[in-house]
């Protein structure tokens, strides 16, 4: 597997608070959730890289296409 990258982000705190809500109602980190998130929005607009690992599973209460 390749390294990953390290990066800080600055968030409003509403946005923070609504991603670590979103993320333990997954049972993710904020970190992984923050991953999951920003994977959908590249694989919707199409500009989702392609990698040995393949697509992330969608979790089962979300309908797949």
């Amino acid at each position: 597997m390749s390294e990953r990258k390290n990066l800080l982000l600055r968030l409003d705190p509403d946005v923070y608070d609504a991603i670590a809500k979103w993320a333990a109602d997954d049972l993710r980190s904020v970190n992984a959730q923050i991953e999951y998130v920003l994977r959908r929005a590249l694989r919707a607009a199409g500009r989702a890289a392609r990698t040995a690992e393949g697509p992330e599973p969608e979790p089962a209460d979300e309908p797949t296409a």
